[in-house]
């Protein structure tokens, strides 16, 4: 059996050869140098060995266990997994705030998507431990932790780059952050810290932001780095993860920075909470630019090598869903930039959401693609962002000029004391959106007559209203709160889309699901300074007997051609026969109801590759393949467990492989693994 090289680095980034044309057509030679297979995050290889004559031949021809699981013999003697906990809270009883919340770490999250170069593949694990087979570094990052957030323990990739010399003048590297908030530089072919890069290897990240105090264990100020960075035109361009659960109206704001890929001296900042004197800083009225942080790039950003551009995707501002001391419109709150790589100059900006309250983040990295011009005409550079709230934006890459219009219409105003609204927000005229939005009595669940009225009494205490209705708080005697669709979750999420630069389809996964926000005031001897924050003891709306609330699909699959702006088709990802079972809907003739959860998408020459987990039916974690021209299900491949991390694809010793990161089962302790497969 052929067998390919694994290096696992600790934390996370993602990187890219810097081949200017490759950009737009997926990734090339067989190899997968980016997260999402090449700069512009298309998620796609032209190999064909697989397809959909033979997908369902395919064989799990080797598998590596996350080594997570083990740490050196002189560490710890040896394996420590079932020995973590007695590990562990040794380890606290001398510092109780060694993990910041007092959590032992996480070891599931294997989320990454590996890299694979020069017969190489690299990866990251939760816990920042690496390697096997070929090199380790190990930052001991777990030491003093990752931010308690949402979201613990979730690294997403490594980076590359190369200076494209052979021989002795050859320079590889591997790129990530840190859970506590560094960025380090190691050699691709070793495993060694470069360094010449920054000092001894690594860049405190943490330097030179307001209100980031190195070694500081309070877990509402943690910052991290859990996405890839990228590098385009030898520049190491870094978002960061802020714990975005908060008692206080100060924050670190996620300035976005550009470093040197040889040295790893500052290039360039970009400030997403603009500060005295910067363009949008009067956006933040009441001088709330001061204090105000978060703003961040916690997910995956794209470049452009031709035109040397980054883009950025930007999330909320502090707080999340109330904005009472951040009046105004927030800028760059919610917005893609695009910025000059070379000199961090904003080259031009679209605020999706002004003062966000709803956490619409965008939540992945942008995808860029050359659409055919008609006529002979040349083909148009554009750049499309799936969003939580289910639309699809998309833009000329260079200009940043609509492809199609963006209406401003009036929403909601807000009611939660002390805060204002934005009188109206943009609306994508074209492609349609992609995902239910808002909440109508016409949403509701209606199988039957007798669940649409369970519905409705379910819904009966709370407020609802379109896309942007602010989240509101209980009155006592009448409602309870706001419910709100898409979720915070969205929608879209980290997993992104994946475009076909033959065709110019993308296609994105989706979840259809709702979030209501509960409030309370956090106490001032605790150091509390919001007047709301989020996370108080509230009820959501629910039914009886288990039954949804809203109609399906509860994910779907959609297919959109970026030509036309129209959707091509939209596929529930699963049958949902624990639901078609229900004693209520059982003699219904019902389509397929979505629900299942999945990966992020992957596209080759003649198929839509992504994972699916039906979470109450044997046998329901599958590897399936599409048709990309309907979205039928060719053939499908068991997986041993659920599918983490996206897939990719590569092409080694003239065999083609698919790999993919799946959770622990309990015969492997509860640890993760890589599987790849393959024709036998």
């Amino acid at each position: 059996m052929e067998t390919i090289r694994i290096a696992a680095a600790a934390a996370v980034c993602a990187g890219f050869l810097a081949a200017p044309a490759a950009a737009q057509r997926g990734a090339a030679a067989g190899e997968w140098p980016s997260y999402g297979g090449d700069v512009g995050s298309t998620k796609y290889s032209p190999l064909d060995q697989i397809d959909a004559s033979n997908f369902g031949e395919l064989e799990n021809v080797w598998r590596w266990r996350s080594v997570d699981g083990f740490l050196s013999k002189n560490e710890a003697g040896g394996e420590w997994y079932a020995n973590r906990e007695l590990i562990f809270d040794q380890l606290l009883e001398e510092d109780p705030l060694l993990w910041r919340a007092g959590r032992a770490p996480f070891i599931r999250n294997l989320k990454a998507t590996p890299l694979m170069q020069d017969g190489l593949l690299l990866l990251n694990t939760p816990i920042s431990i690496g390697g096997q087979t070929v090199w380790v570094y190990n930052p001991k990052s777990y030491e003093k932790g990752t931010t308690t957030m949402t979201v613990v323990w979730n690294q997403r990739g490594v980076a590359y780059w190369t200076n494209g010399e052979e021989g002795d003048d050859a320079d590889s590297r591997v790129y990530w952050g840190t859970g506590d908030g560094y960025l380090l530089s190691v050699d691709a072919r070793t495993g060694r810290p470069i360094e010449e890069f920054g000092d001894g290897g690594r860049v405190d990240l943490m330097e030179g932001l307001p209100r980031a105090n190195r070694g500081e264990r309070d877990y509402l100020n943690a910052y991290s780095m859990q996405s890839p960075p990228v590098v385009v035109r030898d520049v190491v361009v870094t978002g960061a993860s802020i714990a975005d659960r908060r008692i206080t109206k100060e924050s670190i704001p996620g300035w976005v920075r550009g470093w040197d890929a040889r040295t790893g001296e500052l290039r360039w900042v970009f400030r997403t909470v603009p500060q005295e004197g910067d363009e949008g800083v009067e956006t933040w009225e009441d001088e709330s630019w001061r204090y105000s942080g978060n703003a961040n790039v916690w997910t995956m950003l794209s470049g452009d090598n031709e035109h040397g551009i980054v883009y950025l995707p930007i999330g909320t501002a502090t707080n999340d869903f109330y904005g009472g001391h951040r009046p105004g419109d927030n800028l760059y709150s919610e917005s893609l930039v695009a910025v000059d790589v070379e000199t961090g100059d904003k080259l031009w900006h679209f605020q999706a959401v002004r003062h966000g309250l709803w956490d619409y983040d965008f939540p992945a990295a942008p995808t860029l693609i050359d659409l055919p011009g008609g006529d002979g005409a040349d083909p148009r550079q554009i750049v499309a962002q799936v969003s939580k709230q289910g639309f699809l934006y998309v833009f000329d890459r260079v200009t940043g000029e609509p492809v199609w219009e963006i209406e401003d219409r009036p929403v909601p105003p807000a009611t939660m004391p002390g805060d204002t609204a934005s009188p109206t927000q943009p609306f994508p005229t074209k492609p349609a959106p992609f995902e239910y939005q808002g909440v109508a009595e016409d949403d509701l669940a209606d199988f039957t007559p007798e669940i649409r009225q369970m519905a409705l009494d379910a819904i009966a205490d709370y407020e609802i209203g379109p896309l942007y209705t602010p989240p509101s708080l209980p009155v006592r005697g009448g409602k309870r709160g706001t419910i709100f669709r898409p979720s915070a979750g969205g929608g879209a999420n980290w997993y992104g889309a994946a475009v076909d630069p033959e065709t110019g389809w993308l296609y994105v996964p989706s979840r259809n699901a709702f979030s209501m926000v509960t409030f309370y005031t956090p106490d001032p001897l605790e150091g509390g300074t919001l007047r709301y924050t989020h996370g108080g003891r509230g009820r959501r709306p629910t039914m009886p007997e288990g039954l949804p609330l809203f109609k399906p699909p509860y994910t779907r699959m959609t297919a959109i051609d970026l030509k036309s702006g129209e959707h091509v088709w939209m596929k529930p990802l699963g049958n949902n026969d624990t639901l078609r079972n229900h004693p209520r809907l059982k003699d219904l003739d019902l389509p397929p109801l979505g629900g299942d959860t999945y990966t992020g998408p992957l596209l080759t020459k003649t198929l839509l590759i992504h994972g699916q987990h039906a979470p109450d039916d044997d046998g329901g974690n599958r590897l399936v393949a599409r048709d990309k021209r309907t979205g039928d299900v060719i053939a499908e491949v068991p997986l041993p467990a659920r599918g983490l991390g996206t897939p990719m694809t590569y092409l080694w010793e003239g065999r083609q492989y698919i790999a993919l990161t799946v959770a622990g089962r309990r015969e492997t302790d509860g640890v993760p693994e890589l599987l790849a497969f393959a024709l036998p």
